[in-house]
């Protein structure tokens, strides 16, 4: 059964790879492996489970509870329901970031931004769109930078090709800028929560090797991509909207404040990040409501929160949850832990597993990847192989469209297609990665 659920895994996997060919849209075959995946799981939970995977602890409450079958039990209340929690947060992180950007967008407030970048010079904006990208993320995280990049750029760059390329420098540069602090990514987040790595450590180790990992491929994409950018698209408007210059600023001052403020909730209430980007939600929603009685009805129907939901994409919403379903079961299950300790068995050093689990990243979501990697290493805080584990799974996503969270809102913010990225952006990424690791390790043997 295990070999069908691997089959079924890799077989969905390349219907999302796909997509544009089959004609399927991504999200229902993320959902098909994501419940079929655990469906077969608990049909066959006997011979699934790994031995061992329950908690003594939780054998013991069972038991006094009288249920009889605990391996059972614990895969839904202690595996399944726990995935589920994680999933939500992020969910409810994507749709709180979602939701903000396109309030701000309604409000015209990225025009304060687009109409200052006077450059029609395809490598200079490249490259301010790369590095604002990277500083960005580091401050914020990945997804949330992704989001509101692809949004400046669809004002920007009218051409989809051109488009296209600067969105995927965009997620080389979303998950370079977030691996190098505790809160720009994920990964580093939970390295950084177990008390792996040390706030300030990450930063002085990891800066050089994660911006060598933005600047390696932004220099070779700046010379492929020459000329000048044709005339900005102007989106026609079903209303005729009626913004005044205090209300752009004041959306895009409490978007960016909102986003910015997440982190910094998080570090101070310890809850999870989900929350604060409710509350900053919630803060621009009351003042939205405030706002639209200076406004016309026309306009007023066109920039509150309820015709911006309309406007999120929950296709993407659903593909995150079949995804991050399917991985999960397979963490449940033990296979990923097993793909670690083989890694750790086959490959010469410490380091090269390191690189590996990067490039494995790119096809098997990180976070369960780093956390199989937390429970098979017992090093102290600092040591080299956390801070190289923390580049490489930050940032070695980035070689497939569906590697990284912020590859994921990418493709389906703008509909990339798997084989397009994987022929267009993907080789410059790796090199960017292999590139910046070698830094990374160089600078740790000096």
């Amino acid at each position: 059964m295990l070999t069908l659920i691997v089959v079924i895994f890799v077989l969905g996997y390349l219907a999302i790879a796909f997509e544009h060919k089959l004609h399927i849209n991504k999200a229902a075959s993320a959902l098909f492996i994501g419940a079929t995946c655990w469906a077969i799981y608990m049909l066959n939970i006997s011979s699934l489970m790994p031995a061992g995977a329950v908690p003594t602890w939780f054998a013991e409450e069972a038991t006094a509870e009288n249920i009889s079958n605990i391996p059972l039990h614990y895969a839904v209340e202690g595996q399944h329901l726990h995935l589920t929690g994680e999933i939500a947060s992020i969910l409810f992180f994507l749709m709180g970031a979602m939701t903000i950007v396109e309030l701000v967008d309604a409000h015209e407030g990225f025009a304060i931004v687009t109409n200052r970048i006077r450059t029609r010079r395809k490598s200079t904006l490249l490259w301010t769109v790369g590095l604002l990208t990277f500083f960005m993320s580091a401050v914020l995280d990945n997804l949330t930078t992704t989001i509101v990049m692809t949004s400046l750029l669809r004002k920007l760059v009218h051409d989809r090709e051109d488009r296209l390329r600067f969105i995927g420098l965009v997620v080389i540069a979303a998950n370079a800028g977030g691996a190098w602090t505790a809160i720009g990514d994920v990964t580093t987040t939970m390295l950084w929560i177990k008390h792996k790595i040390g706030t300030v450590e990450v930063m002085r180790e990891l800066f050089i090797g994660s911006l060598a990992c933005l600047l390696l491929p932004l220099i070779g994409m700046s010379y492929t991509m020459r000329g000048e950018l044709g005339a900005t698209k102007r989106e026609s408007e079903h209303v005729a909207k009626n913004i005044r210059p205090w209300q752009q600023i004041l959306f895009l001052v409490m978007g960016l404040l909102g986003l910015l403020s997440v982190p910094v909730f998080k570090s101070l209430t310890h809850l999870p990040p989900y929350m604060g980007m409710i509350l900053s939600l919630s803060v621009l929603w009351l003042t939205s409501e405030f706002v639209s009685h200076t406004l016309d009805e026309a306009t007023r129907s066109s920039t509150g929160v309820l015709a911006a939901l309309k406007r999120v994409d929950m296709s993407s919403i659903l593909f995150f949850l079949g995804i991050l379903l399917a991985v999960g079961s397979l963490g449940a299950m033990g296979v990923l832990g097993t793909v670690a300790v083989w890694l750790d068995s086959v490959l010469p050093n410490r380091d090269v597993v390191a690189v590996v689990i990067g490039l494995v990243s790119s096809v098997v979501d990180n976070v369960p990847l780093v956390a199989a990697g937390i429970e098979m290493y017992d090093m102290p805080i600092n040591d080299p192989f956390w801070m190289l584990l923390a580049y490489c799974a930050g940032t070695g996503g980035s070689c497939l469209i569906i590697g990284s969270a912020a590859g994921v809102a990418a493709m389906g913010l703008e509909h990339i297609d798997f084989v397009w990225y994987f022929r267009r952006i993907a080789p410059w990424a790796l090199f960017g990665y292999l590139g910046g690791a070698a830094i990374v390790i160089l600078q740790q043997a000096l």
